[in-house]
């Protein structure tokens, strides 16, 4: 299996580093570079073809935000924005740029590497609080899931728990939290993406849910 090569970039000597060793112990993650600013960012991705950025968003000579849409315009990887500020504007800006999650740095080593393989599988990552005020304005696509994802594992009880759903339908309710792709649903239960396709139609149908993310939100935190 070909290891997720990344990239980080970030102001922090230690931020760096720390997450530097983090990703390098795990045989699933290679560390191809690290950068101090948005251009060094894109210099090192010019020769070295990464997989996934852990970018900041303030950064001295080009800035997270910025570097972003020219990673995002010429293709050179999907882009994770680490912060450690929550500013709606700042979020705005980072996705209309292309960013496809954004989380505070608060998280564990096991959460982050989660939030890398979702973004590196095409799934948008984002902190649940920010995610909630998105949604209710409209400001995220459909595949874009909580980064809140211990919750699904501690098995904390959901309204859609308590719903007339079969075993299987629970299943796909809480690989979609997890961040999953109808793909990766389809490989981890065994059945056709039509089939989850076909799944998630009826399940938000059921809830007067809009698309998969308000799913996801909905089993995470109860809230519609």
């Amino acid at each position: 299996m070909d290891k997720i090569k990344v990239i980080i970039a970030d102001d922090s000597d230690f931020v760096r580093d720390g997450m530097k060793i983090i990703l390098d112990v795990d045989d699933e993650f290679e560390v191809i570079g690290t950068a101090a600013n948005g251009r060094e960012a894109i210099e090192l991705a010019e020769k070295q073809k990464p997989d996934v950025f852990l970018m900041d968003i303030q950064m001295p000579e080009m800035d997270g935000i910025d570097a972003t849409k020219y990673i995002v315009e010429h293709n050179l990887g999907k882009v994770l924005m680490l912060t450690t500020f929550d500013d709606d504007d700042l979020v705005k800006r980072a996705l209309k740029n292309g960013a496809k999650g954004y989380l505070i740095k608060n998280h564990t080593p096991d959460h982050l590497k989660q939030m890398i393989k979702s973004v590196y599988h095409g799934t948008g990552v984002m902190d649940e609080n920010i995610l909630e005020t998105f949604i209710n304005h409209g400001d995220v696509s459909e595949g874009t899931v909580l980064s809140d994802t211990p919750k699904v594992c501690q098995g904390e009880a959901s309204p859609l728990t308590h719903g007339n759903y079969t075993e299987r339908e629970l299943d796909i309710i809480k690989a979609v939290a997890e961040g999953l792709s109808n793909k990766q649903i389809a490989e981890k239960l065994y059945i056709s993406e039509g089939t989850v396709k076909n799944y998630i139609t009826n399940i938000l149908s059921k809830e007067n849910l809009s698309h998969r993310t308000a799913l996801a939100v909905y089993y995470l935190t109860g809230k519609k």
